[in-house]
């Protein structure tokens, strides 16, 4: 597979996830335009040889759908020869070294582990009539490589309205992963995964790691290329490896994550406090109670 460009998805909230994404890039030899797909109209400066990939059709399609901004990933199964790789990513080595020998879909991660955020109800009983080890499958949407054009838009609305795959593509509310999964998988595109045999790579997500990590790459083959803090507020939990994502910050950047931390963790702990406050369990247990709703514990 040889590359031609790097996608992401981005807006001025992950900016600072997004410099040290393409710092990482950059320094590991990758000179490929870095495309950045916009999450909503809240821009900033991006640094040379990367610009706003605007899809207005598609853009229109997903709002006049109400789906969910994640979804505006879609533009990319328009496309052929790219890696995608989501702002909390940092790289580790070049990842056009890492997909040359390859062809069709080339995953690097451990969703087929973990696979509960891949699929929705509808969409396991679609993969079921295809293969009964369809886990094996599935794949990260936040860190993958395809060498092939997938769709044309007129076949990727056609495809995502239909049954059965509507639920994941257009009505799941929470993300876009079900929907490439389904997207992608209902393809005949051939497919790899670095972390399964006979490569077994070790783990490219961050929360595989809780600990030192050095130890666990000594093998240049198995080491990971990228390392991905995908989940909420993943690189929130206090690990080793999240160095990696501190070296590629200034001094006046780090401050700046440091004190956006501080943020959430003070509006976690203020929700929190709301959730548990028994004044607000007993006004919530009296509004179901005159709603006719059967109460429930407070």
């Amino acid at each position: 597979m040889k590359l031609e460009c790097i996608f992401t998805l981005a807006n001025a909230s992950v900016r600072l996830q997004f410099l040290a994404m393409e710092r990482s890039l950059r320094a590991a030899g990758c000179s490929l335009p870095l495309k950045v797909i916009p999450y909503d109209d809240n821009r900033f400066e991006l640094p040379p040889n990367a610009s706003w990939h605007v899809d207005e059709a598609v853009f229109a399609w997903l709002s006049e759908h109400k789906c969910h901004p994640t979804m505006r990933k879609y533009v990319c199964l328009l496309e052929s020869h790219y890696h995608f790789l989501d702002a909390d990513i940092v790289i580790l080595t070049n990842p056009e070294d890492a997909v040359r020998p390859f062809t069709g879909l080339l995953a690097s991660c451990t969703e087929w582990a973990k696979p509960a955020w891949t699929y929705t109800e509808s969409s396991a009983r679609y993969f079921a009539t295809r293969t009964s080890i369809w886990m094996r499958d599935v794949f990260s949407t936040g860190q993958f490589a395809i060498d092939r054009k997938l769709y044309t838009h007129d076949t990727l609305y056609r495809t995502a309205m239909s049954e059965p795959f509507v639920d994941a593509c257009i009505r799941y509310p929470y993300h876009e992963q079900p929907g490439i999964n389904q997207l992608v998988l209902a393809t005949d595109i051939p497919r790899a995964n670095l972390t399964l045999p006979p490569h077994t790579m070790e783990s490219t997500w961050a929360g595989d790691y809780p600990g030192a990590y050095e130890h666990l790459w000594t093998d240049p083959a198995r080491k990971p290329y990228l390392i991905h803090w995908a989940g909420p507020h993943t690189l929130d939990i206090d690990r080793p490896i999240n160095q990696l994502f501190y070296d590629w910050l200034s001094a006046a950047e780090l401050t700046e994550w440091k004190e956006l931390q501080r943020r959430r963790a003070a509006e976690a702990e203020r929700r929190r406090r709301r959730a548990n406050n028994p004044l607000r369990r007993g006004v919530r247990l009296l509004r179901r109670t005159f709603a006719g709703a059967t109460p429930k514990a407070p």
